[in-house]
């Protein structure tokens, strides 16, 4: 014991022989001075690795060490990437650097702009914090060679990270990711790196321009304009974007819900500010609500960088309440509102989403692919018109942006709501008529939070060991591990269970996907129940049979993962 301390304290202090910010050499001196035992665990686990990079980059929390998110792990990370785009020949390419609001963030850009023109290549930062599709944008606009956001999307208030794209404007894949991170293994002391003090580029506010202009041609010219809008970007960067884009478009300003309008790095008024979770949205649906019956016909949040897009209906019959669509609901409203406007090309959607889409598209005779979880694998499909994922993620315009959007993607949900407003309709009605005509597609998620990674692996041995037979009451016809998978899919961490239907409950067919979350320490479950509607009568009835065996399945799986 007394060695490992001693080996942990030698680590510390040499970290912090390279460590050039103030604020984390002082933290972690810190701990090393006083060195008790609870210092001692944090040391530990700070010095326990270093943060892994991948296709997602890194993420992580703040603070000083191998396994913090901090200014040397971000030089390191910039020179790796640095050092491939060279290998590549791309010596003297343009980076492209975006930044969000969080902590540190825009420290951490300039830093890798400082790398990048040490190492001979040239770097521009955007001109603000701004969502990232904006930088998804300005690195095909600009033709860069390369791009970097620094964010961490909608994790808590004390992470960050850092996102890489190539030239294409899409994030990284295998073999980049390895490739870049081989690189970041092989950079020796930092002090040897040249970093420069200046020579980047500060570009001005004429990208936005460009990336607005751009977003306001995947709206139909001419089509309506008429819908009343509550929005939040849940204190992300997301505001001033979005209704330049809305008034640019000729749509009414949105209502922001005051308490969450500014950037805020504390994210004050939300546990989590990811709309998806419990508690996001209050108070987007207090604004909605306090407008008054029928004054607002749609809510709408982007998550703290704006990639992703969420979307709120009043509850039918309206009683004052408001209902958080799911992600594969957006996507199939979007869907069908692209085909209406004779969008041709790919449509794609992930494993985990709904199979919903497959069906549109068939019906639409357009094409159909189906990849892993992640923009990084949707934004590859051939021929690619339109993309979404589950997670609130959507790519409207891959010309544009090879990307999720969430400004785009809010513009075209404030189109279809107008269009559909000016016939007397509603969002939900054109889901009700999407049920009718494709079957009840119902899809839910069973999502675990843990504080020991070690739940998560125990689960997933489980279910490889002993995989159920029957969920639901549902015979499982294939278990497929997704890590031997040999098909057009690379192999990843998850397991895929189709379930037959059965005619006394009225199911068709069922499917459930687990999978360890890429970006925050949950266990992910996703589950689909597909049930015929013969009419728009039936539609209550399916919908309480899809409930009842969605409840089911999840109750299932917990007890099959000893969950």
């Amino acid at each position: 014991m007394a060695t490992d301390r001693a080996q942990l304290l030698v680590q510390a202090r040499t970290w912090l022989e390279e460590d050039p910010d103030p604020e984390t050499r002082a933290e972690l001196s810190a701990l090393v001075e006083r060195a008790n035992a609870e210092d001692l665990a944090e040391l530990a686990d700070r010095f326990s690795g270093t943060l892994r990079f991948g296709t997602a980059g890194l993420r992580g929390e703040l603070g000083a060490g191998p396994m913090r998110m901090n200014r040397a792990v971000v030089i390191r990370a910039a020179a790796g990437l640095a050092a491939y785009l060279r290998g590549e020949g791309h010596g003297d390419g343009l980076v492209v650097i975006g930044y969000d609001a969080r902590y540190k963030s825009e420290d951490f850009a300039r830093a890798t702009a400082a790398v990048m023109v040490g190492a001979g290549l040239r770097a521009a930062l955007l001109p603000r914090p701004l969502p990232t599709p904006v930088l998804a944008f300005a690195i095909r606009h600009l033709g860069a060679v390369a791009g970097v956001t620094v964010t961490a999307s909608h994790n808590p208030p004390r992470d960050n990270g850092y996102k890489v794209y190539l030239g294409d404007g899409s994030q990284i894949v295998p073999p980049a990711d390895g490739l870049i991170a081989e690189e970041i293994a092989a950079i020796g002391p930092l002090t040897d790196l040249p970093l420069a003090e200046g020579g980047w580029e500060v570009l001005g506010e004429e990208v936005v321009d460009a990336y607005l202009a751009r977003a306001a041609s995947v709206l139909t010219p001419g089509s309506a304009r008429d819908v009343s809008v509550v929005y939040t970007p849940l204190h992300g960067v997301g505001r001033d974007v979005l209704t330049a884009a809305f008034d640019r478009a000729g749509f009414p300003v949105p209502r922001v819900v005051a308490e969450q309008g500014d950037p805020d790095p504390a994210f004050p008024t939300v546990a989590f500010p990811n709309p998806e979770e419990p508690g996001a949205m209050d108070l987007a649906f207090a604004a909605a609500r306090a407008a008054g019956r029928g004054a607002v016909d749609v809510v709408i949040a982007n998550d703290p960088d704006a990639d992703r897009c969420a979307v709120a209906v009043p509850e039918t019959p309206f009683n004052g309440s408001w209902r958080m669509l799911r992600g594969d609901e957006v996507g199939a409203l979007l869907a069908e509102h692209l085909v209406h406007k004779r969008a041709r090309g790919t449509f794609a959607t992930t494993i985990v989403s709904s199979s919903l889409l497959s069906r549109i598209a068939a019906a639409a005779g357009t094409g159909y692919e189906e990849t892993l979880t992640g923009f990084k694998w949707l934004s590859r499909a051939g021929g690619l018109r339109f993309a979404y994922e589950e997670a609130l993620g959507y790519c409207v315009d891959p010309d544009g942006v090879r990307d999720k959007d969430g400004i785009t993607a809010a513009l075209l949900v404030a189109e279809l709501t107008a269009e559909l407003k000016e016939k007397g309709r509603t969002l939900s009605d054109l889901l009700d008529d999407i049920a009718v005509e494709y079957g009840l597609h119902a899809t839910d998620q069973l999502s675990v939070r843990v504080d020991d990674l070690a739940v998560i692996s125990s689960a997933m041995k489980q279910l490889r060991d002993k995989p159920p037979a029957v969920l639901a009451g549902l015979d499982v016809t294939s278990a497929e591990d997704l890590s031997a998978a040999t098909g057009p899919l690379p192999p990843t961490d998850g397991l895929r269970y189709r379930l037959a239907g059965d005619p006394e409950s009225g199911v068709e067919q069922a499917r459930v996907i687990v999978r360890p979350s890429g970006t925050e320490p949950k266990l992910k479950c996703y589950l689909e129940v597909v049930v015929p509607v013969a009419s728009s009568r039936e539609l209550a009835g399916a919908r309480e049979k899809a409930a009842k065996v969605l409840g089911a399945l999840k109750t299932g799986l917990a007890s099959a993962a000893g969950l």
